[in-house]
């Protein structure tokens, strides 16, 4: 179990779930051309799976000082797994996951795609030994790794795939992909600084750099509220200009989406303890869930 927490084995799931989602529900919806075979699929959300679980395993590694003050009852290395072998099992993960890219870059006929797995590892290092330290630096790494852990699936999926009659389809799809990336940006982007306010202590130890520190835990607690009232205003935007037809559509949003992105607002508006961020962090968290859920609308809407 200890391993399995060590990897964040419900995140990756959750990647995983998401990757599913729009290969199986949001891309057929469109009647879009796809290259991967189900194999080749699977080997690219493997790959996902293993950089990200390597990013994890590192990022404990250099953050065991800070999680000893942060969360003393969830620290695994050095306690239950070793740190020299959670060296190991980074490099086993990450190279894994880097050849499968390159084998799946070559597959495709795209052989420039295996500088994105390389790239993405590379960050996650730099982050975890890093930039993580830096204020809001860390932060928009992490976001923008999210966010392309979607965009990813259409590097694979549909720009091999393009011709010169489905062109515009397969551009209109890699939009619609864009589109939840950038949710998935914003809202991991505002639960990386309510994490960082919740982990204010333990990083003021280390002497990190992060925002909480410099501003002060309710300034930045203002500062997501502001960020929180613009994804609202974002989504809101998007769903009246092109759902606006779909009843099912507006109502999924609203109550799965708008709603508890609202309540989150107000919470963090008035979000003084640990234990306030720790509501509004698994909220968000929430959020991002039934926001990639919505992809199972569009077999209905189109």
């Amino acid at each position: 179990m200890s391993f399995l927490k060590l990897i964040r084995y419900k995140n990756l799931l959750m990647v995983a779930v998401v990757q599913l989602l729009i290969k199986y529900a949001l891309f057929p919806a469109f009647a879009i051309d796809m290259t991967l075979s189900p194999l080749g699929f699977t080997l690219l959300i493997l790959s996902t799976v293993c950089i990200a679980a390597g990013g994890y395993i590192i990022n404990d590694i250099y953050d065991v000082e800070t999680d000893t003050i942060n969360k003393p009852n969830k620290v695994i290395i050095g306690k239950k797994i070793s740190e020299n072998t959670a060296y190991n099992l980074y490099f086993a993960f990450t190279i894994i996951g880097v050849l499968l890219g390159f084998y799946l870059s070559q597959t495709v006929g795209k052989p420039a795609f295996f500088g994105v797995f390389v790239v993405i590892a590379a960050l996650l290092y730099m982050y975890a030994i890093y930039l993580k330290q830096i204020a809001v630096a860390g932060n928009i790494i992490v976001s923008i790794l999210v966010g392309f852990s979607l965009i990813i699936v259409g590097f694979f999926e549909l720009i091999p795939a393009i011709t010169p009659s489905n062109q515009n389809v397969q551009s209109t799809m890699f939009e619609v992909l864009t589109d939840y990336a950038v949710f998935a940006f914003l809202i991991n982007f505002i639960r990386e600084i309510v994490k960082d306010i919740i982990d204010v202590d333990g990083d003021h130890t280390q002497g990190m750099q992060t925002l909480p520190i410099l501003l002060g835990k309710s300034r930045t607690g203002k500062i997501t509220f502001g960020l929180t009232i613009l994804t609202i205003f974002i989504i809101i935007y998007y769903v009246s200009a092109y759902l606006f037809m779909h009843t099912e559509a507006i109502i999924y949003f609203l109550i799965a989406v708008i709603g508890p992105l609202t309540y989150t607002a107000i919470k963090l508006f008035t979000a003084q303890s640990n234990a306030q961020f720790k509501h509004v962090s698994l909220m968000l968290k929430i959020i991002m869930v039934t926001g990639m859920f919505s992809m199972l609308l569009y077999r209905f809407i189109f």
